[in-house]
């Protein structure tokens, strides 16, 4: 015989069930056991044998069952063989089905009873025990219901007694001993808890109270909307027993507090000034803060002696009335009987009409100030050129009480940045910004080249034409400076300081050389301002190689060749000029007079002219020159003609001395022979 449990809905923890499993596991011989006898009893149906044999004596709860003839009661015979617990355990199976409870958990099919034997075994004697489980280890969440918070150190027995049981679920309990069943007892708090509020709160406690602790309210979860009085505003904040005061039995009421009027819970601050009620100015969101809307539809301001205009009509009341005294006379009659302390400190108190503030704000909002570019004409500093677009903010840098509306403006540099870096700090300008610039603008500025003659530095020639940003460039004026400015002053004024030496140092010397009045040359040794190209002052015979005869009319680039073929002197190596003839001038003579290789010009040239040659016939030669052969030109005798390197060349040696080596005969005058 098999019997399920006496319709618990939390049977076993899951050690429990290790542990019923394990017990199973020792019943399976009388299991294999009880299908053998199974088998003996399907036949002793079918055969007219009386014998009968029994697994074993049934449990105690299962012994009115005792008995051959009533194996039928819990076995079903016929095809395979099945229990019928849940026939009798109707509440289980109704449970099962309805897949609540513990025994749902472990997912027995609705109808089937065979897996009860996994748990439960019978026929092991009238003292087995059926139901075997360990309170202390079980899992209560399995029935459906966790034990949380304070709840889960109960004792079983606490909540699981014969007087929870709903009247409702009692008749389907089959366990006569209700005090034993664990089955039919309500989830609600009030099955165990006494409702402290009547039932006027409903019967979900979970919606104030908590499973940690029951005094703690949870006044979120209590939906306040539903109730006769919604909390909004700053009533939303309020503790509930500010409200809820403990009525004649000692405990809170929830019922039957007034709430029609807000003096029925608040003191009148103003005792009695204003009969029409606190919501004629005030609403729920902030006592201090008063309704202004409110107050104009309840109180006509414009009808007392100072009418609310502009900002003053958003101003909280208690700003004037302190301490909601309405009855107590305000000072008005100036800005500064309310505006305390002077946010300006003084700065206007020797102003005519003094530091009142209507001379500069209005009652619109003290910004935008109505003391515009034209009043400042009235101040020790009139505004004038740019200076009257100028945002009041750039000169009055705003610190709040702390802005400076009286500051110093004798000097351009009281507010604006020198971004010359210092350069006009000593006399004779001292920073004085005027000298340059006006009101109008910074630029341009007023100082022209006429006034340039003035400076150290006069312009002169091709000067007059540069632009100034030509010379007066951005750059690092002097260390530490934060960024380049423009460069006005230079420690040295030689025409190197702007222009590249294209000569890379060739007349370095040359250039050092001092002028009249102590300062070195520069460029001006040879050059001028009027052009560069214009070298009257360089003077050549000052050089190794003074130009004289036909070299004064040779142009410099003839002797001084730029390389690479260029057509510009400037990138010429004047210090590689040659000073022989011999090393400038091609030997046109085919090396016929040369020494060592080398042709010496000067013995038959200078440069003063190249033709007729300065060659001494009668000296050099061992043919003078006499009588008609001194007129005689040169070609007259010396006639033969080489190629030399594809040239021609008229050649001198050898020449025939003898009459005859020139003359043909009979062509000679008489008497000579």
């Amino acid at each position: 015989m098999f019997r399920l449990d006496s319709g618990s809905p939390h049977l076993a923890s899951n050690a429990t069930r290790k542990e019923s499993s394990r017990h199973c596991a020792l019943l399976r011989p009388a299991q294999f056991l009880l299908k053998s006898l199974l088998a003996v009893f399907a036949l002793w149906f079918l055969t007219p044998a009386h014998a009968q044999i029994s697994p074993g004596p049934l449990s105690r709860a299962h012994q009115p069952l005792t008995g051959a003839t009533n194996c039928t009661s819990c076995h079903k015979f016929g095809g395979a063989a099945a229990l019928k617990c849940v026939e009798c355990h109707s509440e289980i199976a109704t449970r099962i089905a309805a897949h609540k409870g513990l025994h749902a958990t472990y997912n027995i099919p609705p109808g089937s009873s065979n897996e009860c034997a996994k748990c439960h075994s019978e026929h092991n004697g009238e003292d087995f025990p059926l139901i075997k489980w360990d309170t202390k280890t079980f899992d209560h969440k399995l029935t459906g219901y966790v034990l949380e918070g304070k709840h889960a150190g109960v004792a079983c027995a606490k909540c699981h007694t014969a007087d929870h049981i709903a009247p409702a679920a009692r008749p389907t309990i089959k366990m006569k001993n209700l005090a034993r069943s664990f089955l039919g007892i309500p989830q609600t708090c009030a099955t165990c808890h006494e409702d402290v509020h009547k039932g006027r709160l409903g019967a979900n406690c979970i919606q104030c109270h908590n499973y940690t602790d029951w005094k703690t309210v949870n006044v979120g979860q209590f939906d306040h909307s539903k109730t006769r009085f919604p909390l909004i505003g700053l009533h939303a904040q309020v503790k509930c027993e500010k409200c809820h005061t403990p009525g004649t039995d000692g405990k809170p009421r929830y019922t039957g507090i007034p709430f029609a009027k807000c003096s029925d819970c608040h003191a009148d601050p103003h005792h009695g000034s204003f009969p029409q009620g606190c919501e004629s100015c005030h609403n729920t969101e902030s006592w201090k803060r008063v309704s202004m809307a409110a107050v104009g539809r309840n109180f006509d301001h414009s009808k007392t002696k100072y009418p609310l205009q502009g900002k003053h009509a958003t101003v909280d009341c208690a700003k004037c009335h302190a301490g909601g005294d309405f009855k107590k006379p305000v000072a008005f009659a100036q800005c500064m009987d309310c505006h305390k302390p002077d946010p300006h400190n003084g700065q206007f108190a020797k102003r005519k009409g003094g530091a009142e503030c209507a001379g500069c704000h209005t009652v619109e909002g003290f910004k935008p100030s109505t003391f515009t570019a034209k009043d400042h004409a009235i101040s020790a500093y009139p505004l004038e050129g740019k200076h009257f677009a100028v945002d009041c903010a750039k000169c009055h840098i705003p610190k709040g009480k702390d802005t400076l509306f009286k500051i110093k403006f004798q000097r351009c540099t009281d507010c604006h940045k020198d971004e010359h870096d210092g350069q006009f700090v000593a006399a004779p300008y001292l920073n004085d910004c005027a000298r340059c610039h006006t009101l109008q603008g910074m630029k341009p500025s007023t100082f022209t080249l006429a006034r340039h003659k003035d400076t150290h530095f006069v312009l002169t020639g091709g000067h007059v034409a540069v632009p100034c940003g030509d010379c007066h460039k951005e750059q690092t004026y002097a260390e530490g400076t934060a960024k380049p400015v423009v460069l006005y002053h230079w420690k040295n004024l030689n025409c190197v300081t702007c222009h590249q030496d294209p000569h890379k140092g060739q007349f370095a010397k040359r250039m050092q050389e001092l002028r009249a009045d102590g300062t070195p040359a520069g460029c001006e040794a040879c050059h001028t301002t009027k052009s560069w190209k214009d070298l009257v002052r360089f003077d050549h015979s000052k050089t190794s190689f003074p130009l004289v005869g036909a070299h004064k009319a040779t142009a410099c680039i003839d002797c001084h060749k730029p390389p690479n073929l260029e057509t510009k002197l400037i990138a010429a190596d004047f210090t590689a000029a040659p000073t022989k003839c011999e090393d400038f001038h091609e030997d046109i003579h085919g090396k016929q007079f040369a020494k060592d290789g080398i042709t010496a010009c000067v013995g038959c040239h200078n440069s003063a002219k190249w033709k007729p040659s300065l060659f001494d016939h009668d000296k050099r030669t061992s043919f003078a020159l006499q009588g008609l052969h001194k007129n005689v030109r040169c070609e007259g005798c010396h006639k033969e003609v080489r190629v030399v390197e594809g040239k021609k060349v008229l050649f001198y040696k050898p020449t025939p001395k003898q009459c005859e080596g020139c003359h043909a005969p009979g062509t000679l005058p008489a008497g000579k022979s």
